[in-house]
């Protein structure tokens, strides 16, 4: 049974994440580390609420006794500086995992973006894409295993309560997203992020596609 740490569940991907942790039968325990509580109550829900995640210490004993991280804090690009955006994109996830510490029983999965590429042109694909290999070179090492996940357009789930004007209109293209393996629903990542601690897949780093294939793969 899986012992999850969810971060940013305030969040779009992280709510939509939780819900899936929550629902899942596969998921015994779901610690949420988030700077505002998500309002939610649930047997297999605790909160921890850190409003600076660089304030967690080294081997924080809060974070003790899980086998599975998925990491989907972080913030959009637009407005912030390239130091803004990768102490928020690839320096406080960093922290984060040295607060976890060495734990050889522990799947961490980073919450990338469709697009990430160190060759890229723009600057937060960039910084995605290092924090990618940052983590996935953890793997054996840190934790057992790790993996980087890129969605693309997502469609929010039916009881989701934070999602924005904004995501609601792409969301309503996520039919034509999916066909184009241009993105997935949100509900399917959290499914998607489940099968990977259960099962190992073929690839350290996750397109739409293998999204789909993982997601399909969970057997409740």
């Amino acid at each position: 049974m899986l012992r999850v740490i969810i971060t940013g569940t305030t969040g779009f991907v992280g709510e939509g994440v939780l819900l899936e942790c929550l629902k899942s039968n596969k998921v015994e325990k779901v610690l949420s580390v988030s700077r505002k509580t998500t309002g939610r109550t649930h047997p297999k829900l605790e909160e921890l609420i850190i409003p600076n995640f660089k304030d967690l210490k080294e081997k924080d004993p809060r974070l003790q006794g899980y086998n599975a991280c998925f990491y989907c804090a972080g913030k959009s690009v637009s407005g912030l500086t390239e130091a803004e955006y990768r102490d928020i994109t690839l320096e406080t996830p960093l922290h984060f995992a040295k607060a976890i510490g060495d734990n050889n029983q522990m799947t961490f999965i980073y919450i990338s973006g469709a697009g990430a590429g160190s060759d890229s042109w723009f600057m937060w694909a960039r910084v995605k894409a290092e924090a990618e290999n940052a983590f996935i070179n953890m793997k054996g090492k840190q934790f057992k295993d790790c993996y980087a996940i890129r969605p693309g357009i997502m469609k929010a789930s039916d009881d989701q309560k934070n999602v924005s004007t904004g995501l609601k209109i792409l969301g309503s293209f996520g039919w034509l997203a999916n066909l184009m393996n241009a993105g997935n629903p949100v509900g399917d990542v959290g499914k998607c992020l489940i099968q990977l601690c259960l099962e190992s897949y073929e690839k350290s780093i996750l397109e739409c596609k293998d999204i789909d294939i993982c997601a399909k793969k969970l057997v409740e």
